[in-house]
């Protein structure tokens, strides 16, 4: 959400980012909110006005009421200075009502304005233009088949959707014996990976209330996204990152505190709404699964740096795994509106023969920081908005799929990554149940 007094200097470059971002239907927004702003402005100092005369006026009468005790004449003067007071202040509640409802409209708006990009952003209308940025390990194909990556777990007796299916509906599955132990491993890892960068590991909660949401992310991203609780104000999580940036709402972080740099477990609930392709069945798109997050809260000088960082550290933990990826840049049309950059990271699938995304790195600069009010205290003392970052660390539904096709041997069996074998109980080797 963008500073309206940023928008009142930099109208102009606020409508070229909204061309940026290929919404010209939000264009006439920005005249919308100038006028709202300049109304409410000069509604303000009506009503500042008012209140000054009403003051001096509310004086007088007792000057007046003082008086009337030797010259009946003021008594009469101060029960018409009465009647104007009781008419400012009808005035008054006019303007401060029309005042709240202003001020709710220009909010409105600002919630739907995009974040201005940073100008490393790549200029497209959506994920087609995304740019490849580096690969990460040799993208091989073995000289033998690869199967779905369902049935390389049932291979294993490793899942089982149909009972699922049955129990929950479409979008859910079962994870049994070596591969629930595997994503147990994979999360673990995770886990232990992030500590050893200096990230304090944490478990949030996984139910947010409705003020939340609108702070962390977009209305669309949240019809799209959300489950709600029937009948209360909370909300099932999508991501870690939702309730980990919602604890610092309305704080004011001490300086010598930041950067906050934490890794969350939480389950995830997702709609997922839309058809989706066969590469996107089995356990690509689902409606519940668990993640470990990377979460920054830092200085906006060092915002660029710690996005540099995280997006590396996925990389690093993906080669842990014998995994191949690439960084791939988003393009401003790809990007949701409270973000200034983001990139993926996607693994190679030689099934698929191609990359597919695991990871999202994303720089909200103070996007979130302004909406739920997160601020820190600088040097002088000045209460300052910060920067918020987040970046996947694993998410074991699609790295379980990358894991399994990128170390699948020819007889069946599935190579256990060596930095997994501590959380397998040394296991070195996969070996199917037929």
């Amino acid at each position: 959400m963008l500073d309206i007094r940023f928008i009142r200097k930099n109208p102009g470059l606020v409508r070229e980012n909204i061309k940026k971002k290929f919404q010209e239907d939000k264009l006439p927004l920005v005249d919308q909110l100038l006028e709202l702003d300049q109304e409410n402005r000069d509604t303000i100092q009506q009503a500042q006005d008012l209140r000054t005369a009403r003051n001096a006026k509310s004086k007088q009468v007792g000057v007046l009421m003082g008086q009337s005790k030797k010259d009946p004449s003021k008594l009469e003067q101060a029960e018409a200075l009465k009647a104007e007071v009781k008419a400012d202040a009808d005035r008054l509640a006019a303007l401060e009502q029309r005042e709240g409802e202003l001020a709710e409209a220009i909010r409105k708006i600002l919630l739907v304005i995009p974040q201005i990009i940073d100008p490393s952003v790549p200029i497209g209308p959506d994920d087609s233009a995304n740019v490849e940025v580096e690969r990460f390990g040799e993208a091989a194909v073995p000289d033998y088949p690869i199967p779905y990556h369902t049935e390389i777990m049932e291979s294993f007796d490793g899942i089982d959707m149909d009972a699922a299916g049955r129990v929950s509906g479409s979008g859910f599955y079962y994870l049994l014996g070596d591969i629930a132990r595997l994503h147990e491993a994979v999360l673990a890892y995770g886990r232990d990976f992030m500590i050893g960068k200096g990230f304090t590991y944490c478990i949030p909660p996984f139910m947010i209330h409705g003020n939340v949401v609108e702070g962390v992310m977009s209305f669309a991203d949240m019809e799209s996204m959300m489950y709600k609780i029937e009948g209360e104000d909370l909300y099932l999580i999508g991501t870690s990152e939702h309730s980990m940036i919602g604890r610092f709402i309305d704080q004011i972080i001490p300086g010598e505190k930041m950067p906050q740099t934490l890794t969350s477990y939480s389950p995830c609930f997702r709609k997922e709404k839309g058809s989706h392709g066969i590469e996107e069945r089995g356990v690509y798109r689902i409606h519940q699964f668990e993640k470990q997050e990377m979460i920054v809260v830092c200085k906006p000088e060092e915002s660029m740096e710690w996005y540099d960082k995280m997006w590396r550290y996925s990389v690093e933990l993906f080669r842990n795994f014998n995994i191949p990826v690439r960084q791939l840049e988003c393009c401003s049309g790809d990007l949701a509106d409270l973000k200034v950059k983001s990139c993926d990271i996607e693994a190679w699938s030689p099934r698929q023969q191609k990359y597919f995304e695991v990871c999202s790195c994303s720089n909200l600069g103070d996007a979130q920081a302004r909406r739920l009010k997160i601020r820190y205290r600088d040097e002088n003392g000045e209460a300052c908005l910060a920067h918020t970052l987040n970046n996947t660390c694993v998410a074991p539904p699609r790295m379980l799929i990358a894991l399994l096709e990128n170390n699948l041997q020819a007889d069946g069996s599935v190579l256990v990554p060596e930095v997994l074998r501590p959380y397998m109980g040394g296991k070195e080797r996969l070996i199917p149940k037929a």
